[in-house]
């Protein structure tokens, strides 16, 4: 099964919730009036597009109906479809890893999936040629360790770690002495499931990060978070407070295939301005793929 396969698969909940509600809006109006915006706009808000975004799409969709005088029902779905796609594309989606060796640093909180989209993006790496490897420096949270270290045997990255509770700076420390020894490609860190509200936690963030520039200063760099989609308009604000503390460069997205919130991709990326570089569609190693903007509303629209 190819991607777009597994994605339209995977968002079937997604679609039959959103799709299905924007066809009953037309089924009710024979002319594009006013009042059909109105019925748009709440279908999005209760898509978890989010208020703001939904208000800012439907009032783009009022101005290019006005402007291109659209009058027909499908005309207004590819207005919908374009304005939507130009929100979707505000940056690369590949991930921009020009140096040898390159950084990727995860961040995100607990139970969004971190640990298994780490294996699934070092795999892919793997996959491509490249010698990775993985900083176990989540040393708070029990087992975390352990299940890092069957994603890097299951993916064929090397893992660097010491014992729960040590000092993550110090992890990614030796996890760059590393790399340079072997002549890896990239570094993969994994980090603590910070709250917000966790204070000590963003300040370990910030002192990895300070170890990472410190020892690689001309690495390129990217900072991913990773985000469950089942969480909906909760995963807007997971990014809103880790952006204070951090400067996100992308994100990942899990669980989209076992959920109808599939609309708050959209939201995301319009609050943040950040892209999303990879979707998790899937249980499977191979599930996590690089985002397309195009398949993913062909898939829900």
């Amino acid at each position: 099964m190819g991607f777009f396969d597994k994605l339209k698969s995977g968002l079937t909940k997604t679609k039959e919730s959103f799709n299905e509600k924007i066809n009953d809006v037309f089924s009710n109006f024979r002319k594009v009036d006013e009042e059909l915006l109105e019925e748009l706009e709440e279908v999005l808000i209760m898509s978890d597009i989010g208020v703001e975004t939904s208000t800012q799409i439907i009032q783009d969709l009022r101005n290019k109906i006005k402007k291109e005088k659209i009058e027909n029902e499908e005309d207004v779905k590819s207005a919908l479809k374009e304005i939507m796609q130009e929100i979707l594309e505000v940056g690369e989606t590949s991930l921009q890893l020009e140096t040898n060796p390159a950084v990727i640093l995860v961040v995100g909180v607990n139970g969004v999936g971190k640990t298994t989209s780490i294996g699934k993006i070092a795999s892919k790496l793997v996959k491509e040629g490249k010698k990775v490897v993985v900083a176990a420096s989540d040393t708070f949270r029990a087992a975390a360790v352990e299940q890092l270290e069957e994603w890097a045997n299951r993916s064929g990255s090397i893992l660097v770690k010491k014992e729960e509770g040590s000092d993550p700076a110090s992890v990614v420390y030796e996890a760059i002495e590393k790399t340079k020894e072997i002549g890896a490609d990239i570094l993969i860190c994994d980090t603590a499931g910070r709250l917000h509200n966790k204070k000590y936690l963003m300040d370990e963030l910030a002192k990895i990060k300070k170890v990472i520039e410190k020892e690689m200063p001309e690495a390129s760099k990217e900072i991913l978070m990773v985000l469950d989609a089942e969480t909906g308009q909760n995963a807007i604000l997971q990014v809103k407070a880790f952006k204070e503390t951090t400067d996100i460069t992308g994100i990942v997205l899990t669980k989209l295939d076992g959920t109808s919130k599939g609309g708050v991709v959209i939201g995301i990326v319009a609050e943040n301005k950040i892209p999303i570089k990879f979707v998790g569609v899937g249980e499977q190693i191979e599930d996590m793929q690089t985002f397309n903007s195009q398949e993913f509303l062909d898939a829900i629209l």
